[in-house]
């Protein structure tokens, strides 16, 4: 991929701050989107370079997920120093320590009512299929007929439209559910208060991204990939794209002399 110029001098702008924080969103930037979810994997390039930045001084590296944080431990096997958010911002793992989730009465028993309304969908529209998370549910729709899908996506928020307990989602071919209000803004908003970063470089894919984008602040660099409206200042076409933007990032914080390993 060749780097438009425009993005070149931001990251160069980027790689000079005192301290970076490098967001990635998992599902379409950092793994290329495949038919199961549990087969995802990063790309290589991508992996690297986040290890390279991990490394430098002053820069830290995060996953935002809209999965599981135990689901995005499985798939993205990130090393410790990567920061990790979940469930669009519900769980957190920073320096490999987890921060679980702790649901009161009112919210489980809300979860208890997603997760009947979901699973009763699924049994109804042939291709969809629920996953659980810990404050949540998620009705996947990427296998099942259009037609099908949308009627099961339209039936679910039916059912559920008069709670006020449960936040709903929509996301690329999937409907997501809540007991906790959460979203990828305020995991970044969270990730940058922690790593006291002086600028912030996100990129995402989904329409739940657009979160994080709205979040970031004058410096900042967001990065839309694929097409679809949004808010980031810049779009690349592919996850394989994304690999050689992290690259880039990377290779160009690394020559700073003081941001050399030692």
């Amino acid at each position: 991929m060749s780097i438009d110029g425009e993005l070149r001098e931001a990251l160069a702008r980027l790689a000079k701050v005192d301290k970076l924080l490098v967001a990635l969103d998992f599902d379409g930037v950092v793994a290329p989107i495949v038919p199961r979810a549990e087969d995802a994997r990063p790309l290589p390039a991508t992996g690297d370079a986040v290890v390279r930045l991990a490394a430098l001084p002053h820069t830290w590296t995060a996953y935002v997920s809209g999965r599981s944080l135990a689901s995005l431990v499985t798939v993205a096997s990130p090393d410790t120093r990567t920061l990790l958010i979940g469930s669009h911002g519900a769980e957190v793992r920073l320096g490999g320590e987890e921060q679980p989730i702790t649901l009161d009465p009112d919210q489980r028993d809300a979860l208890d009512i997603l997760h009947r309304v979901f699973t009763e969908i699924a049994s109804q529209a042939p291709g969809t299929w629920v996953e659980e998370k810990p404050a949540g549910r998620v009705l996947h729709t990427r296998q099942a007929d259009r037609e099908d899908a949308a009627e099961a996506v339209t039936g679910a928020k039916k059912l559920l439209a008069a709670r006020r307990d449960i936040f709903l989602k929509d996301g690329k071919e999937v409907l997501e559910g809540s007991v906790v209000h959460a979203t990828k803004g305020e995991g970044l908003a969270f990730l940058r208060q922690v790593t006291e970063a002086d600028a912030v470089f996100f990129a995402g894919d989904d329409v739940t991204d657009e979160d994080g984008f709205h979040a970031l602040e004058t410096g900042d660099v967001g990065l839309k990939v694929g097409d679809g409206e949004t808010a980031a200042g810049f779009r690349v076409e592919s996850p394989e794209d994304v690999a050689d933007v992290v690259a880039l990032l990377a290779r160009l914080r690394s020559e700073l002399p003081a941001q050399r390993t030692p």
